[in-house]
């Protein structure tokens, strides 16, 4: 299918009255080689479990900075066990030790912070999706999280054409409760991302 803006609008009407399995098992019938990023912060749980139950093996690229809280490295243990996911780990090709003799954390009026945002973050998810070519790209994105964010939809293009597919992008804190609740899926809240800082940040990502 050519997913072109005014297609990609169309459809974004159609699917806002689906349930995300719908939307998740109408993603899969036009993928060729489907993947899910997660970094397993606050409900990212959801969308693991929502996708994996429709395709078990699907690919979920993990990014990790190097700088999760040990609650989050716990949680996310205990999510690849219990789903069994299909986790593709990407780390940084400098240690955190390294790093924080170079620069530290740097804050984000400091110039190093785009750098730093590169080597934690960005770097490894372009060496992710070059190494594996998604065409398309599950995401747990939520409209309310950025302003960016608050500009996309349940289907956006990425830069690169891909077709990202967030299911969940309409719900609310008080609705993923009420989901999680009801399958007994756990959550975690204690968790950092270094680049943003502050939550209302873009993560680099979806620019």
């Amino acid at each position: 299918m050519d997913f072109t803006e005014d297609r990609i609008k169309e459809l974004n009407i159609q699917l806002k009255e689906k349930t995300p399995g719908q939307v998740i098992s109408w993603a899969f019938e036009h993928a060729k080689n489907a993947v899910v990023t997660t970094n397993f912060r606050p409900y990212e749980v959801a969308i693991l479990n929502a996708v994996v139950e429709i395709q078990a093996n699907v690919p979920i690229i993990w990014c990790d900075t190097g700088y999760n809280t040990p609650q989050t490295y716990a949680h996310a243990e205990k999510l690849i066990a219990a789903l069994n996911l299909n986790i593709k780990l990407y780390v940084p090709k400098q240690t955190v030790a390294h790093r924080n003799v170079v620069m530290g954390i740097p804050g984000i009026d400091d110039p190093r912070h785009t750098e730093f945002t590169e080597q934690v973050k960005l770097e490894p998810f372009r060496r992710a999706m070059a190494e594996i070519r998604p065409d398309v790209w599950f995401t747990n994105l939520r409209k309310g999280q950025t302003a960016l964010r608050n500009t996309l939809d349940i289907l956006s293009l990425s830069k690169d054409g891909v077709l990202k597919v967030s299911p969940f992008y309409h719900w609310t804190d008080e609705e993923l409760d009420a989901y999680l609740a009801e399958r007994n899926l756990p959550n975690e809240h204690k968790y950092f991302d270094p680049t943003k800082v502050l939550e209302n940040r873009e993560c680099g990502l979806h620019i």
